[in-house]
């Protein structure tokens, strides 16, 4: 597991030279206690890993390009978070992992949700909540585009993000803290769904929650790749398989598979489809819980 070297990455960017060509900005430390980022991914605004580490290296330009992106605020944001709350690591998904490898890629959405639920706090950013007060009240003016509520809400990546961390913490769109998953759980009961027991006291494992309940907390969540449909839940259900971009919807179905290879839960069948059709036993999409 790659994590930012918190103060480094705050050195470097307050133009510590040392800082800049001698230490490491990411390390793989041994049982580390890391702070880890949830959020919504903006497509060209992000900082990926060869960004990340080569930054310095680059020409004064694009370094200043970068540095301009809503996503490496988020990365410097995060940071200050993370130093203020005492942890020296922090794990973000666009900078952490090395895309270009396929086998880093799927080793670490297989390991996503074990990383969520390690970390010592997960650091929830609402870049379209201006408000310094968590929306407690559904509004589909402002929210139009994600069912009246903030945008992280319907995001299928960010179920795993929420159930999984033992703490998580809200902010706005100016990094004001706005709640925490304990305080607000009756609120976040009322928009995802999900019970309370679930929110507060680490994920479903254990709690006798069928397959039909987990999937239909994801039955409104949307992915940017269809495939992360499913292999965003993999972790809720405690099952690994192989990423294979390209196989569309099949990745669902492998899922299914998977969840029917280790588990003798039988409401994995208990799905009514959207609109009607014939053929697999298995649900198409989680939308038909």
């Amino acid at each position: 597991m790659r994590l930012l070297n918190v103060r480094v990455v705050l050195n470097r960017d307050d133009g510590n030279q040392q800082a800049r060509y001698e230490a490491e900005v990411m390390k793989e430390p041994r049982d580390p206690s890391y702070a880890i980022l949830s959020h919504c991914w903006k497509e060209g605004m992000e900082v990926g890993y060869e960004e990340m580490i080569g930054l310095m290296k680059m020409e004064e330009e694009k370094r200043k390009e970068i540095k301009r992106r809503p996503g490496y605020q988020k990365i410097i944001k995060s940071c200050e978070q993370a130093e203020k709350h005492g942890h020296e690591w922090l794990w973000i998904d666009t900078c952490c992992i090395d895309k270009r490898s396929s086998a880093e890629l799927s080793e670490a959405i297989n390991s996503m949700y074990r990383w969520y639920q390690n970390a010592q706090i997960c650091y929830a950013y609402l870049d379209d909540v201006g408000e310094s007060t968590f929306p407690t009240k559904k509004d589909g003016d402002k929210f139009d585009k994600s069912n009246g509520w903030p945008k992280w809400f319907v995001r299928g990546w960010t179920l795993q993000e929420l159930i999984a961390p033992k703490e998580v913490e809200f902010f706005n769109e100016n990094w004001v803290p706005i709640g925490n998953k304990r305080l607000l759980a009756s609120a976040l009961v009322n928009i995802t769904r999900i019970p309370s027991e679930v929110l507060t006291g680490g994920g479903p494992a254990g709690k006798g929650f069928s397959v039909a309940q987990i999937m239909s907390w994801a039955a409104d969540r949307k992915t940017t790749r269809e495939e992360d449909r499913a292999y965003s839940l993999m972790g809720l259900f405690g099952v690994h398989m192989p990423m294979l971009y390209g196989e569309g919807k099949n990745a669902f179905q492998r899922l299914q598979l998977e969840i029917i290879r280790t588990s003798s839960d039988q409401s994995i069948f208990a799905w009514i489809p959207r609109i009607p059709r014939e053929g697999s036993v298995l649900a198409e999409d989680p939308s038909d819980f």
